[in-house]
C-alpha cells in the first residue's frame, strides 16, 4: 500500500532536499525510480565522486600534467551517479523491513509501496549496467580494481547488523575511487592513492557519524547499529580525531605525489572548514547533523581546487 508523508509532496522522502528537482520537474513514472537512486539527494554521489576526482588529480600533477583529463573526470561523474543509485537501490532493497520501521526512511519508495521489490532489482542492474559501460572506458588494470570494490558494496547493507562500525565499511566502499582515480591515470596503484583512501575512508567515519545521529533512537529500538550510538556523547571528541587523522593522511598523499603549497593550502582550507563542523555539531540536533553532513560538498571542492590549481601553477 503507498503511503504518503503528511506535509509534504506526494511520495517525496522525508530527508529530501525541499523544492529539488524530481519533485518539480520529474515526470509522474520516473519520480519512484528517481529517489530510490537519491537523484533528489545528490550529495551521496558528490561523496562518492570526490576521491575520483582528488585523486585523478593528484595522479596528473605526479605525471607532470597541467590540468586533469577531463574525459576521467566526466566519466566519474556518471560512474558516481550510476554506482550511487545502483548502490542505493541494492541498500533499500535488503533494509526495507528496517526502514519501514525508522521515521526517516519509512518514506523510501520501497517501503511506502511506491516501488516493488522486482521493480527495484531490475531499476538496480540497469544502473549497474551503466557504470559497467563507464568502467570498460578505462585500462585494464582500473577495470579489475573497479570490479574489486564490489565485494565491499555487496558486504555494507548487512553491517549495521553485526557490528558497530558499519560506517568504515561505508569508507572503504565510498573512497574505493581514490584507487581508480590513481590508476586510471597510472595505470597502477601509488602509495599516494594509498594514502588518500586510507584518509578517505576516516573523513566518511567521520561525516557518517554525524549522519548516523539522525536515526540513533529508532536504530537503538530496532536493533541496527552505527558508530552514532558506539560514540554517543563522545561524538565530538571521535569526529575530531577522525578528522585530524584524515588531515594528516591527506597531507601524506600530496606529499608522496610530490604536490607543491596550493594542494597543501587546499588542505589547510579544509581542515577549517573541519573545525566548523565540530564547532555547529549538535547530535541531538537533526536538522543541523544533516546540514553539516551535506556540507562536506564543500570540503570536496576545496580539496579539488587546491590540488588542480596546484598542478596549473606549477605547469606555468
Amino acid at each position: 500500500m503507498k503511503i504518503d508523508i503528511p506535509g509534504t509532496v506526494a511520495g517525496a522522502v522525508a530527508d529530501a532536499v525541499s523544492g529539488n528537482w524530481v519533485d518539480r520537474f520529474a515526470p509522474d513514472w520516473l519520480k519512484p525510480y528517481a529517489r530510490l537512486a537519491r537523484w533528489d539527494r545528490p550529495i551521496g554521489w558528490w561523496l562518492l565522486l570526490w576521491p575520483c576526482w582528488w585523486s585523478s588529480a593528484l595522479a596528473r600533477e605526479a605525471a607532470g600534467f597541467w590540468l586533469p583529463n577531463f574525459w576521467h573526470l566526466a566519466l566519474f561523474l556518471i560512474g558516481a551517479i550510476a554506482m550511487r543509485g545502483a548502490g542505493c537501490t541494492y541498500n533499500d532493497i535488503v533494509d526495507r523491513k528496517f526502514d519501514g520501521m525508522v521515521e526517516r526512511t519509512r518514506s523510501r519508495p520501497i517501503p511506502s509501496g511506491q516501488v516493488s521489490v522486482t521493480q527495484a532489482i531490475v531499476f538496480m542492474g540497469l544502473q549497474a549496467l551503466a557504470g559497467l559501460v563507464v568502467l570498460l572506458q578505462f585500462n585494464t588494470y582500473t577495470i579489475i580494481l573497479g570490479f574489486c570494490s564490489l565485494v565491499v558494496v555487496a558486504a555494507y547493507p548487512f553491517m549495521k547488523r553485526i557490528t558497530y562500525w558499519p560506517q568504515s565499511v561505508l569508507g572503504l566502499a565510498f573512497n574505493w575511487g581514490a584507487l581508480v582515480g590513481w590508476s586510471a591515470t597510472q595505470g597502477t596503484l601509488g602509495w599516494p592513492a594509498i594514502a588518500l583512501y586510507a584518509g578517505g575512508i576516516l573523513w566518511t567515519i567521520g561525516y557518517d557519524t554525524i549522519y548516523a545521529h539522525q536515526d540513533k533512537e529508532d536504530d537503538a529500538l530496532i536493533g541496527v547499529k552505527s558508530t552514532a550510538r558506539l560514540f554517543g556523547n563522545w561524538t565530538e571528541t571521535a569526529v575530531t580525531l577522525l578528522y585530524i587523522g584524515a588531515t594528516v593522511l591527506f597531507i601524506l598523499a600530496a606529499t608522496l605525489a610530490d604536490a607543491g603549497p596550493l594542494a597543501f593550502l587546499g588542505i589547510a582550507a579544509g581542515a577549517v572548514h573541519f573545525i566548523w563542523q565540530i564547532i555547529r555539531l549538535d547530535i541531538d540536533d537533526n536538522d543541523q547533523c544533516l546540514m553539516l553532513f551535506r556540507s562536506n560538498k564543500i570540503y570536496g571542492w576545496i580539496l579539488f581546487a587546491g590540488f588542480t590549481l596546484d598542478a596549473l601553477v606549477a605547469n606555468l
